[in-house]
């Protein structure tokens, strides 16, 4: 859905005028940081570890920093696409705010847990649908080369499916609650670059999510 969404946005943006493509990109900037205010507000009052998502940022953003997520992103990406007056990528800024929008979420993460213990997979489906949704107005905004974002959900998800079928056990709702309350965070960080609010490294925090996993799953051995 992804694949078929990005050729249809990348054939429209043709005949969009640069102007469109403006005002295309601030709509994503908004509903960027609509989903990661609603994500953070629904799932902050079932968190058990309020201060979880603080160590979380802080861990995986000094991490992040030192190993340089995102100069490596920008220069990879950067081959591809022609570089923006902030010295970035317009197509690494597509690509990093498309892949958190499809990744990080209650149905990204829930869709394949569910598929994989119930065999029900109408979040995944529906998820599908939002995605397929959302890379149409990406693709007209950053081009066709937002179609690799697939590639980054097929790993994330196919991954999710996989553990879930392993650890049936071990997956729990709190693990899912804080992993979505720190996404949320980092996507509605991206809503800002997009707004030209404040530019913020968003792939240098892309770490934070590994950060409650470990932390949960070793607060479950005692």
């Amino acid at each position: 859905m992804i694949l078929v969404g990005s050729f249809v946005g990348s054939y429209f943006k043709k005949g969009i005028k640069p102007a469109y493509n403006e005002i295309l990109t601030q709509a994503l900037g908004l509903a960027a940081m609509l989903i990661g205010i609603n994500a953070v507000v629904q799932n902050m009052p079932k968190s058990h570890y309020p201060v979880l998502f603080i160590v979380s940022l802080s861990i995986g953003g000094l991490f992040g920093q030192w190993i340089n997520l995102e100069k490596h992103f920008d220069n990879v990406v950067g081959k591809f696409s022609k570089p923006n007056p902030d010295g970035g990528s317009n197509l690494a800024e597509g690509l990093a705010t498309a892949v958190l929008l499809y990744c990080i979420g209650s149905l990204s993460i829930l869709g394949p847990i569910q598929a994989a213990l119930n065999k029900d997979y109408t979040f995944l489906f529906t998820n599908g649908m939002l995605d397929g949704i959302t890379s149409t107005v990406l693709a007209s905004t950053f081009g066709i080369g937002m179609a690799l974002a697939a590639v980054a959900v097929l790993v994330w998800q196919g991954s999710i499916y996989l553990i879930a079928m392993l650890l049936q056990n071990s997956i729990n709702n709190n693990m899912i609650t804080e992993l979505t309350i720190v996404g949320g965070i980092l996507i509605f960080a991206s809503g800002l670059g997009l707004l030209n609010i404040k530019k913020i490294k968003v792939l240098n925090l892309l770490p934070s999510l590994a950060v409650p996993i470990i932390v949960i799953a070793i607060m479950q051995l005692f």
